[in-house]
């Protein structure tokens, strides 16, 4: 049997992990990401690996291309075709503002005005036709559309989630004016309420799809000619994968791809080590990424924020983003207050230190300077050493401005971004309700376990687990993703007033949709499991609460489940108020063969050997000792300062913290 591999584009670098039987062992490896082409950086990776077509079962695959895409508006050319009087639902949105205190700010949408259009339409809310469809005015708008270029065009109408018919319509009418659009009907994306949310859910898809299809077929095309002849499966924002082939049709999907596989690994991996609860620090080279687990379940958020009036209502591992990495580079602002991203170095230039052209000091360039990266580590996929002299320059010459010294300037970079980083834990824990003291903080990515020491003594985290292979990590949530597929349709119907066959009808067609899916995308898994859900809430309220239900419950079952989450969530219930079913939900997953996870064969006691010695920064210069990661065993324990070293990241552990090696080889290191 041969192995599996998983990849993860990111910013900066990207990360291949491999899987083999007992004849090929783990591998792990980082390569600079090629932004102009992210299929050339995963082909160097697996070619910098040593492994051939023929050495792999699977390829599976994280990738930031639809991410990046949205935040650098460079996704399709795209038209947007909906019910008259909504043309500038995507500005109007729910009325926020971009800043909260004052009323400046821009906004762009995805979808310019000139390229939004109108059309005759209505139907009510319950899918009753009130004006049909204006097949002459869809014609004119199609043949201003073939004027205008667009790449592909998005139809959202009014109500349609009750009834697709006019949308399904204008979709065939389009596809007959030019073949070669990328057409997107909304309730193929979402078939919920809420038509903001909906519509920019169809403009994220229109506006990614052709982009992500280009990329798609050029990567499928790439790998042939490698000599690999399977599909590769795609990790989705849900945390399930999906076959490559269906990429474009699912472009809205990969939002946050990489994020969502390093919460799965971490969650699995965190479980394995005894910790249900966890926050996860995933910090790279362009970004710090956050989520919570809680039972060992990634929580799910179904509307997330891309950008300013931007939402995607679509199932997502609830994952918060800022600019914060090892290449976000630091500066003075216009009031001469020091600044950390979100502006990043990324992959080209990058940090100084990295000889590839940058000159503005970065993230790493003040943990070189301060002696926690090994001034000898060799440049990942190249020969040459870090340029130390370099980030130091670049270091003073900023602290020059500030009337600071150069380690002065290191410790003030670093402790900005943490308080940034800190920031967004306190956002996903305490200002939910959370205790940090309860969970505890996995550090991840290539530069997490650099920082995520210092962030665990900010907001008061009991444990900081640094896994086995903590740079690679994303890339190794891809090979233990399982396949998966969401379902949602809006009823909005009262319990009291349901029609029952309409709900066992609507269940089935959900049901027979996603073992069909799970189907077509020929991914082999070992089963299927299909899982249900209502939103219900009571009548007038707006927000709903999700309810594991079975397909054969009736409505007093349905109501006598919601009170009990209604009870357990909020203490009490609203007697003899009338409940509605807002939305059926269906979850489709194929549970794949899973690897087992990379764990330390060789057991140990007492402190491990001492690697090497040198001078690092904490608040004062030390003589830490160097430990090797490959040196650590099981049972070994030692106290901090000290540094410990890997092919793929650098643990930092700061004066006053001691590590356990656990069963696992994951360190634990705890604040004494």
């Amino acid at each position: 049997m041969a192995g599996v591999v998983g990849i993860d584009v990111g910013g900066t670098f990207t990360d291949l992990y491999y899987s083999g039987d007992s004849k090929q062992p783990h591998k792990i490896l980082k390569v600079p990401t090629t932004p102009q082409d992210p299929s050339i950086g995963m082909l160097n990776a697996l070619k910098a690996a040593g492994l051939g077509p023929d050495d792999l079962d699977a390829i599976l695959h994280g990738t930031t291309i639809a991410t990046n895409a949205v935040i650098e508006r460079r996704g399709a050319r795209c038209a947007l075709v909906t019910t008259s009087g909504f043309r500038d639902i995507l500005e109007l949105g729910r009325r926020d503002r971009p800043t909260m205190y004052g009323l400046e700010g821009t906004h762009e949408p995805l979808v310019p005005r000139d390229l939004r259009f109108e059309v005759g339409e209505r139907l009510d809310f319950e899918g009753k036709v009130l004006v049909p469809l204006d097949v002459a005015g869809l014609r004119a708008v199609g043949e201003a559309l073939k004027e205008l270029q667009v790449e592909s065009v998005v139809v959202a109408f009014m109500h349609a989630y009750a009834n697709p018919a006019h949308e399904l319509q204008a979709r065939d009418i389009l596809a007959g004016i030019n073949p070669a659009w990328e057409l997107v009907v909304a309730t193929d994306v979402v078939r919920e309420y809420y038509e903001f949310e909906r519509t920019s859910t169809a403009v994220v898809q229109g506006y990614l799809q052709p982009l992500v299809a280009r990329y798609a077929r050029n990567l499928a095309i790439q790998l042939k000619n490698w000599g690999y002849q399977r599909d590769v499966a795609i990790m989705q924002s849900n945390g399930g994968v999906a076959p490559l082939r269906q990429l474009g049709a699912r472009s809205a999907y990969i939002v946050r791809s990489g994020p969502a596989a390093g919460v799965i690994a971490a969650a699995r991996l965190a479980a394995e080590a005894g910790f249900t609860h966890i926050i996860t620090g995933d910090m790279g080279g362009t970004s710090f990424d956050v989520a919570v687990v809680i039972n060992g379940e990634p929580k799910v958020a179904e509307l997330t924020n891309l950008d300013f009036r931007i939402p995607l209502r679509l199932p997502m591992i609830d994952v918060h983003t800022i600019g914060a990495g090892g290449g976000s580079i630091a500066y003075l602002d216009r009031g001469g207050m020091l600044q950390v991203g979100p502006r990043s170095a990324g992959a080209v230039p990058g940090p100084v230190a990295y000889r590839r052209g940058g000159t503005e000091p970065t993230v790493t360039d003040a943990n070189v300077a301060l002696g926690r990266i090994n001034p000898d580590s060799p440049m990942n996929g190249t020969d040459a050493k870090l340029d130390v002299e370099g980030a130091r320059a670049a270091v003073a010459r900023l602290g020059q401005q500030m009337a600071l010294g150069l380690e002065e300037t290191a410790e003030a970079i670093l402790a900005v971004v943490n308080q940034r980083m800190a920031g967004r834990i306190r956002l996903m824990s305490i200002e939910r309700g959370l205790d940090p003291r309860d969970f505890a903080l996995v550090a991840f990515g290539g530069a997490g376990p650099l920082h995520c020491g210092a962030l665990m003594r900010e907001v008061g985290g009991s444990t900081m687990l640094v896994p086995l292979y903590p740079g690679v990590l994303c890339a190794l949530g891809c090979v233990y993703a399982d396949l998966r597929y969401d379902i949602s349709q809006t009823l909005e119907k009262r319990l009291d007033r349901l029609d029952s066959p309409e709900l066992v009808a609507i269940i089935a067609r959900q049901r027979a949709q996603g073992l069909r899916q799970i189907e077509d995308s020929q991914v082999p898994v070992d089963r299927t499991t299909i899982t249900h859900a209502a939103d219900m809430a009571y009548v007038g309220q707006i927000h709903a609460l999700r309810v594991m239900i079975d397909p054969a419950w009736d409505a007093i079952q349905l109501e006598r489940a919601f009170l009990d989450t209604y009870q357990a969530t909020f203490g009490n219930t609203l007697k003899n108020m009338p409940v509605m079913l807002v939305n059926l939900r269906t979850i489709a997953v194929g549970q794949r063969t899973s690897a087992d996870l990379p764990h330390s064969a060789s057991v140990a006691t007492g402190t491990p050997k001492v690697w090497q010695r040198r001078r690092v920064h904490f608040n004062g210069w030390y003589d830490t000792p160097i430990y090797q990661r490959t040196d650590l065993a099981p049972g070994m324990v030692f106290d901090g300062p000290a540094i410990v070293e890997q092919s793929d990241t650098t643990t930092v552990v700061e004066p006053g913290m001691d590590v356990t090696v656990d069963a696992k080889g994951n360190l634990l290191v705890k604040v004494k």
